[in-house]
C-alpha cells in the first residue's frame, strides 16, 4: 500500500504544483517525507527486480562473494526483466576488493565487421529512419556474456552450474509479471509483431496483467548451454549458429566469427576527489566517468549545502556545468582503442577551472555559445544497474544495456533472447543526434570492431580509504546527471541512501537547450526562478532507476532501490 501511495503522489504532483504556480494565493508545496532504505550488517543488493535480488541475497549467504552473486543477478536479470537485464547486450562493471584495490571491465558491444561508416545513410547522405534503431542491423554484437563469465573467472568462487540454476528455473518453470511489466509488454505489442511476426508468443490477443506468468523456455536452453560449456555456450555452437541465422533472416551483419572473435577488457577506472571523497569509476568508451569527475570538480567550486538541495540557484548551476560537460563529451569521446580521448586534459582541474568560468549565476548560457549543433528530441533508454557488497567487504557496481526497450525489438528464434540495438549509440553521422538527443563526433564514428560511446556510470566511492557508496542507474543521457546528483545529495546535502534515490531529479545536456525536471515534488517557486533566468522547462515523469548502496557511520548499510519508479528491490542481511 505505501508503494501505491508513493506512484500515485510522484505521478499528480508535479501537475499539481505547476498548476498551484500560477495562482496568487500561496503555495501549499510538500516535500517527499524523509525515509531509510533497507538495512544489512554485513551484506546488501539492489536490483531492478525482487527475485533477482532474492538469487543474489541467497548466494551470498551460501557462502559466495560478490562476484558470484553478480553472475547469478546477471542471468537472473535476463529472465525476469528481459526488457534491459539482457543476455543479447553489453555493459560495464567497477568493482573495490576488500583490500582497496580498484578495477574496471568493459564488455560493451562491438561493430559488426561488415559494418561501415555510412551504413545508416542513404545515397543523398541523408539519415534513413529508424534504421539504426528498430530490426536486424541496428544489433552490435553483444558482451554481457563474455563480460559476466570473465569477471567471475578472475575474482568469482562458486561453480557456473550453482550460480546458473535459479535463472534456468525461473525461465523453464516461469515466474509472475508486475504491473509494469505488464504495461511494458502491452505498450511493445505492436513492435513485436512487426518485427518477429504477428505469432510472437509475447503479442496476446488480450492485454497482459499483472500476476500472468510468463515461460522463457527456449531462453533456459541457451542458459543451460552457458552453464554446461561457459562462454562458448553463447558464443559458439548451437547459440551463436542460432544469433548468426537470425541475421540472416533480418539482414542484420553478426556474424559466427564476430561472435567468436568478441572480447572483453580490462581497463584501468578514472578516479577524482570531491570534498574529501574518492570517486571511482568508468573510463572510456564509457563516457560516464570523465562526465561525472568533471561535473564533481566544477560543483566543488561552489558551496552546494548552502545554495540548498534543489533550489533555483543550484539547479541553475548544475545546469551551466551539464551543458559544458555534454559538449566536451560530443567533441572528445570515444572508443580509445580506435581514438586518442584526451581524458588527462578532460580531468585536469585547470582545464575545468577554465571551462567554468563563463557560468553566471544571474543568467544562462545559451547552448549555442557553448558549442554550435542541433537536437530535435530526447527519447526514453532501458538499462539497468545493480550494485553488491558482500559480507567480506567486496563491492560491485554493474550496468548493463540493450539500448532501447527490448533493444532491437529482434528476438533470437530458438534462443529465447533479445538483441540490442546499440548501433544507435555510434554518431550515425557526426553532428545528427541519437534517438536520446546526444550527438557525437569523428571520436564515435562507426568502424568494424569498435566500440560506441556510451553514458552508462557505475560508480564507488570512498572516504578515508573506505568503501563509501555504491551506485549506478539507467537512463540513457540522464545517467550521469542522475548518479552526479546521488553523490551530491549525500556528500553536500548529508541524505542517507534512500532519500538521496527518492529525491526529484532535473537534467540537461547541452542539446536541447532546456532542463528536464520529473514529475515529482518540486517547490514551484524554483520553476518560476529558473525560467526568470531564461531556462526553459520540461516535465518528465521519470528519469532512472537507480539500485545503490551506502555505508552508514555505524558501519551498516543501506540500500537504495528505485522503486518509486519502478520494480527495484534491495535486501541486505
Amino acid at each position: 500500500m505505501k508503494k501505491k501511495l508513493h506512484l500515485r503522489y510522484a505521478k499528480y504532483s508535479f501537475l499539481l504544483l505547476l498548476f498551484v504556480a500560477c495562482q496568487s494565493q500561496p503555495t501549499s508545496y510538500q516535500p517527499l517525507p524523509s525515509e531509510v532504505g533497507p538495512l544489512g550488517e554485513k551484506a546488501m543488493i539492489s536490483t531492478a527486480h525482487p527475485l533477482a535480488t532474492k538469487i543474489g541475497v541467497d548466494i551470498l549467504k551460501n557462502g559466495g562473494n560478490a562476484f558470484d552473486a553478480a553472475l547469478g543477478i546477471k542471468f537472473a536479470l535476463a529472465v525476469v526483466y528481459p526488457r534491459a537485464g539482457n543476455i543479447g547486450g553489453g555493459g560495464f562493471a567497477v568493482y573495490r576488493m576488500n583490500d582497496g584495490t580498484t578495477g574496471a571491465l568493459d564488455f560493451r558491444e562491438t561493430a559488426p565487421e561488415a559494418s561501415s561508416r555510412d551504413m545508416y545513410l542513404d545515397e543523398e547522405g541523408n539519415v534513413i529512419d529508424d534504421l539504426s534503431i528498430v530490426g536486424h542491423k541496428s544489433a552490435a554484437v553483444p558482451g554481457s556474456v563474455d563480460g559476466i563469465l570473465r569477471l567471475h573467472e578472475k575474482h568469482g568462487t562458486k561453480p557456473l552450474r550453482e550460480l546458473i540454476q535459479p535463472a534456468i528455473n525461473l525461465a523453464y518453470f516461469g515466474f509472475t509479471i508486475t504491473q509494469n511489466q505488464a504495461e511494458e509488454l502491452n505498450e511493445k505489442r505492436d513492435a513485436f509483431a512487426e518485427v518477429n511476426g504477428p505469432d510472437f508468443f509475447l503479442v496476446k490477443d488480450q492485454p497482459w496483467r499483472a500476476g500472468d506468468t510468463l515461460k522463457f523456455t527456449e531462453l533456459a536452453s541457451t542458459l543451460t548451454q552457458i552453464r554446461d560449456r561457459g562462454r562458448e555456450g553463447f558464443y559458439g555452437g548451437i547459440v551463436a549458429d542460432q544469433i548468426a541465422k537470425e541475421m540472416q533472416r533480418g539482414g542484420g551483419l553478426i556474424t559466427e566469427d564476430d561472435l567468436k572473435n568478441y572480447t572483453s577488457k580490462w581497463r584501468a577506472p578514472v578516479s577524482g576527489s570531491y570534498r574529501g571523497h574518492t570517486v571511482i569509476s568508468m573510463p572510456p568508451p564509457s563516457s560516464g566517468g570523465v562526465a561525472l569527475l568533471q561535473l564533481l570538480q566544477g560543483a566543488e567550486l561552489y558551496n552546494i549545502k548552502e545554495m540548498g538541495h534543489n533550489t533555483a540557484e543550484t539547479i541553475h548551476l548544475k545546469t551551466e556545468l551539464e551543458r559544458r560537460v555534454y559538449a566536451d563529451r560530443a567533441t572528445h569521446l570515444g572508443d580509445p582503442d580506435f581514438y586518442e580521448v584526451p581524458v588527462d586534459m578532460l580531468l585536469d582541474p585547470d582545464y575545468n577551472k577554465e571551462r567554468f568560468s563563463s557560468i553566471s549565476l544571474k543568467k544562462k548560457t545559451d547552448s549555442q555559445d557553448i558549442k554550435e549543433g542541433s537536437v530535435e528530441n530526447v527519447e526514453s533508454v532501458e538499462t539497468t544497474h545493480f550494485s553488491i557488497i558482500d559480507p567480506m567487504g567486496n563491492a560491485v557496481s554493474i550496468t548493463t544495456t540493450l539500448n532501447s526497450f527490448f533493444g532491437s525489438k529482434v528476438y533470437v528464434r530458438g534462443a529465447g533472447f533479445f538483441l540490442n540495438n546499440i548501433m544507435d549509440d555510434f554518431s550515425i553521422k557526426p553532428g545528427v543526434p541519437n534517438q536520446f538527443g546526444l550527438v557525437g563526433g569523428e571520436a564515435n564514428a562507426i568502424e568494424p570492431g569498435k566500440r560506441m560511446l556510451s553514458s552508462m556510470t557505475p560508480t564507488i566511492v570512498e572516504k578515508d580509504g573506505e568503501l563509501k557508496l555504491v551506485l549506478g542507474t539507467p537512463g540513457g543521457s540522464t545517467i550521469i546527471t542522475s548518479v552526479f546528483q546521488a553523490i551530491m545529495n549525500v556528500v553536500d546535502h548529508g541524505m542517507g541512501m534512500q532519500d538521496a534515490v527518492n529525491a526529484t531529479r532535473v537534467h540537461s545536456q547541452w542539446l536541447p537547450d532546456r532542463i528536464l525536471i520529473e514529475e515529482r515534488p518540486l517547490d514551484p517557486r524554483v520553476v518560476r526562478k529558473l525560467e526568470k533566468l531564461g531556462h526553459k522547462i520540461e516535465p518528465r515523469e521519470a528519469m532512472g532507476r537507480m539500485n545503490c548502496i551506502l555505508v552508514r557511520q555505524d558501519g551498516t548499510l543501506e540500500g537504495g532501490p528505485d522503486y518509486t519508479r519502478g520494480d527495484s528491490y534491495a535486501e541486505g542481511f
